[in-house]
């Protein structure tokens, strides 16, 4: 099979167009289709088949793109091995949650842009669960995702992951002593962690409502966790996406949600740090298992390693 085909039908899965595909690689639709058409010959099954006025791999061919890619790299790594001055080019298709974009992602694209001019990165914000998905579908080489230590996730054994560096979280609640209808002093003493353990603090809100992420269970699974250890359930009636709109709702006195610590916050907004049980979210880099080996990646996973270990 020729590498260049198999470029081709890889763009095409991910572009679903021929013409784009031609715009992408700078050649006519007509030699897309051709290539595509002799791809299929060489293999002896159909790749591909009408989705309207688009067209889309068959089973066939999305198992073949699959095999592409791994193909690819390895004819990557072998020229980088015969040419070791060689520099890595090419794109990464990163797909990251939008904290990672800030803090991870795009330190990773200052640094390429000063040592190595020829990788580039293609970024998609996508909670975990997403990203995963789009690593599955080839729609991307790399995915940023995170859990918690109180909701670990599971990996499925195609994909391998690193783990890039730990970060605590705490609850985020008004700064003021808050007054329940009864009168009573709900909210503890602004006292970093001499606010007592997660449990007691959890128990300070428990008449409050809670927010949680909308396009993502982990926090929502470890609030609910926490809250059945200090004796209650936690009412969610919150779900929203953005960090900064978190903060927004409870300086509005819509209830009380997970934060990072250590982070500056809006005035009005108090962090109670949580400990027994801690509450830590940790963030991995994932791949499809035997392609990390692509220069490009390697190099961008490196990035990120580096990256990880001084923030």
């Amino acid at each position: 099979m020729d590498p260049r085909r198999l470029e081709l039908l890889l763009e095409l899965c991910r572009l679903g167009s021929m013409r784009e595909v031609a715009e992408s690689m700078h050649i006519t639709t007509s030699t897309v289709s051709q290539q595509i058409a002799a791809l299929a010959r060489e293999t002896g099954t159909p790749l591909i088949e009408p989705d309207g006025r688009r067209v889309r791999l068959t089973p066939a061919g999305q198992r073949l793109a699959g095999h592409a890619v791994t193909i690819l790299a390895a004819l990557e790594a072998a020229r980088l091995d015969l040419d070791p001055a060689a520099a890595p080019a090419g794109t990464v298709r990163v797909a990251a949650f939008a904290t990672a974009v800030r803090e991870s992602v795009l330190p990773v694209v200052r640094l390429l842009a000063d040592r190595h001019p020829a990788v580039q990165l293609a970024i998609l914000e996508h909670e975990p669960d997403e990203a995963l998905g789009l690593l599955a579908d080839d729609a991307v080489d790399l995915a940023l995702t995170y859990d918690y230590n109180l909701a670990p996730a599971r990996f499925d054994r195609s994909l391998a992951s690193q783990p890039l560096g730990r970060r605590r979280w705490s609850l985020g609640t008004p700064a003021d002593r808050g007054r329940t209808p009864a009168g009573r002093d709900r909210t503890p003493a602004r006292r970093d962690r001499a606010a007592g353990t997660a449990l007691e603090v959890f128990r300070w809100f428990a008449d409050r409502d809670w927010i949680v992420n909308s396009r993502n269970s982990g926090d929502e699974e470890v609030v609910c966790t926490v809250a059945s250890l200090a004796g209650f359930r936690a009412r969610i009636m919150h779900r929203v996406d953005s960090l900064e709109l978190v903060q927004d709702m409870i300086l509005a006195g819509l209830g009380v949600g997970l934060l990072p610590a250590g982070r500056p916050v809006r005035r009005g907004v108090a962090l109670r740090a949580l400990d027994q049980p801690d509450v830590t979210q940790r963030p991995f880099a994932v791949t499809r298992r035997g392609r990390s080996d692509w220069p490009p990646l390697a190099l961008v996973l490196r990035l990120l390693q580096e990256v990880s270990a001084v923030t």
